[in-house]
């Protein structure tokens, strides 16, 4: 009887260790498993918002600054635009492709396309001076300013990087799947991931400025660089197939704004951002 027993344990613990390796080599064997060597691209759209930021303009015969000067996104909504090869820089936009080096880490280039448009109409304080030509028209804000307050009318400035506040950045990232939180087995179906991420690049902006009556200026111009992290939430269908939201928040500085067609007119300023992105991606093997 004992013997009996002893072999009919044996052979039930033989038989649980043989399914739990088999369903370890089985959930292993799934696409989405693993994704060391997989290169990875997606496509959506964002919106923005900027902190107040000072900025000095700087030329012939002028340099000043505005305090506090306050400044909005240029949001589209869901618009065909997104999709419209003709029209992509019109709303807000962001791409990015990546590579996976091992199956939890990624390296990305990335391009958020977001907008910046100074707030028109509103009052700041100025300081500074302004001694241009008399027979400028912008002369007629000829003066010494000492924490004056001035308004933004279109006369005065018009201030916008919306073609656009153009980030392009490198960045070093995390990807963990949480799918089993979910009680979701078959990943190849459908995976949940969670992601972190951190970037550093360039600004290369297309400002479009009108200052004191000079001629209009758009045209892009490397002006600074900026810093990011991002969180983001990965949802994937299907091995292949994905929607991501992310939020990501950073710090642009950009001491070398073009502002007008003299190339001694120049403008600088720096802010903190944070940006809210919805894209569709694919992702397989290289």
């Amino acid at each position: 009887m004992t013997v009996n027993l002893s072999k009919t344990l044996m052979i039930l613990l033989f038989n649980v260790l043989s399914w739990s390796v088999f369903a370890q080599k089985d959930s292993t064997s799934l696409y989405t498993s693993h994704n060391k060597g997989k290169l990875f691209l997606s496509w959506g759209g964002n919106r923005e918002a900027f902190t107040k930021s000072d900025i000095t303009f700087k030329g012939d015969n002028y340099k000043f600054t505005l305090q506090n000067v306050k400044a909005h996104d240029k949001g589209k909504g869901w618009h065909i635009d997104y999709i419209n090869p003709k029209r992509l820089t019109i709303p807000q936009t962001n791409f990015k492709v990546g590579y996976f080096i091992t199956d939890n880490y990624y390296l990305a280039f990335g391009l958020d396309h977001m907008k910046y448009v100074m707030t028109k109409n509103q009052y700041v304080n100025i300081n500074g001076y302004i001694d241009l030509p008399s027979d400028e028209p912008g002369s007629i804000y000829n003066g010494v300013y000492q924490n004056e307050e001035i308004q933004m009318t279109e006369d005065f400035l018009m201030f916008e990087h919306t073609d656009g506040l153009n980030y392009l950045y490198l960045e070093f990232g995390r990807f963990d799947d949480i799918s089993s939180i979910f009680g979701i087995t078959n990943t190849d179906k459908f995976q949940v991931n969670i992601t972190e991420g951190i970037g550093f690049g360039a600004l290369y902006p297309k400002t479009n400025t009108t200052l004191m009556h000079k001629d209009r200026y758009d045209e892009f111009h490397l002006a600074g660089y900026g810093m990011s992290l991002n969180v983001g939430l990965n949802l994937t269908f299907f091995k292949h197939f994905y929607i991501q939201g992310d939020v990501t928040g950073g710090y642009i500085n950009m001491p070398d704004i073009r502002t007008t067609r003299n190339p001694n007119d120049r403008a600088s300023q720096h802010f903190m951002f944070i940006e809210s992105v919805i894209s569709f991606g694919a992702i397989f093997k290289v």
